[in-house]
């Protein structure tokens, strides 16, 4: 028998008031002044990889590592991949270049000053590089990244590039720069949604099994899957002024979504997403002008 497909597992570190949905409701400025739950969150996280014995990457918000030092030394230290997140989970397609490039200055030096270990990885906050963005993989080139993982290749209210490629590409010809997209399967020849996050909480876990073991066993690919801290944290403080889609999108099954990845994580098997990249690096495509 073959030996099973490695899949890329990543975590999004955000805390619960800087996620999308609450963007338009709660001002950046109140955020020192809110409830920190990202340290234990991600210490609950860290304590289920150990029990499961596998590595991720994670993908951390330069403003969460300036005030998390301990915990950045902690995700290194227990043998994982530290990488961008961004500063302030601003989306890239709001910025022109200029900005986005002091964004990813601003949230790497944060990230190394606190770690101690070099950023090679990104992930634009909400998936935001898409076709009006093209001059977002020039600045990760030029930044020196080796891969990002920002693409979302589905249609999505909030965000999707629905012509990207469904796994790993090279955006720029002239750049070994590595775009490793989040997972889609695919259904009566339509791309769904199928990486994680809120549908891995919201959706039952056998489509999650099904997509995964598609990719796995169909495409012969690795699934890249992905969550955050705040999605294991049932007890969080309740935003009533987010609108309705909002408010149930964040927090239906937050309080089975650890049991959920438990089941996950001892039923495939997961590694970093830079250690994926040098993998998967041989079969990317070009992407198409």
């Amino acid at each position: 028998m073959s030996s099973p497909v490695v899949n890329g597992l990543s975590v999004d570190v955000e805390d619960w008031f800087q996620v999308g949905a609450f963007e338009g409701v709660i001002d950046r400025d109140s955020w020192d002044g809110l409830s920190d739950r990202v340290e234990r969150n991600c210490a609950q996280i860290l304590d289920m990889f150990a029990q499961a014995e596998v590595k991720a990457t994670f993908f951390t918000l330069g403003w969460v590592a300036k005030r998390h030092g301990a915990l950045m030394r902690r995700i290194v230290a227990e043998g994982h991949e530290l990488a961008s997140h961004g500063w302030d989970h601003a989306r890239v397609f709001r910025m022109d270049r200029a900005s986005f490039g002091e964004d990813l200055k601003k949230s790497r030096a944060a990230l190394e000053d606190a770690s101690g270990m070099q950023v090679r990885g990104y992930r634009a906050p909400s998936f935001s590089i898409d076709q009006r963005t093209p001059w977002a993989y020039m600045e990760l080139a030029d930044q020196g990244y080796a891969y990002s993982s920002s693409v979302a290749p589905i249609v999505h209210d909030h965000y999707g590039w629905r012509e990207a490629p469904r796994f790993a590409f090279r955006p720029l010809p002239w750049s070994d720069l590595l775009e490793i997209p989040v997972t889609t399967a695919m259904f009566a020849g339509k791309r769904l949604a199928a990486g994680g996050g809120g549908f891995f909480r919201v959706l039952p876990y056998a489509f999650s099994r099904w997509a995964i073991r598609q990719v796995n066993r169909h495409d012969r690919r690795p699934a890249v899957f992905y969550f955050h801290p705040w999605e294991v944290d049932p007890e969080q403080p309740r935003v009533a002024g987010a609108p309705l889609r909002s408010r149930l999108r964040h927090y239906t099954n937050l309080e089975v979504m650890a049991e959920k990845l438990e089941q996950l994580l001892g039923e495939f098997a997961w590694e970093r997403m830079d250690i994926l990249a040098h993998r998967e690096a041989g079969q990317a495509v070009e992407l198409a002008a």
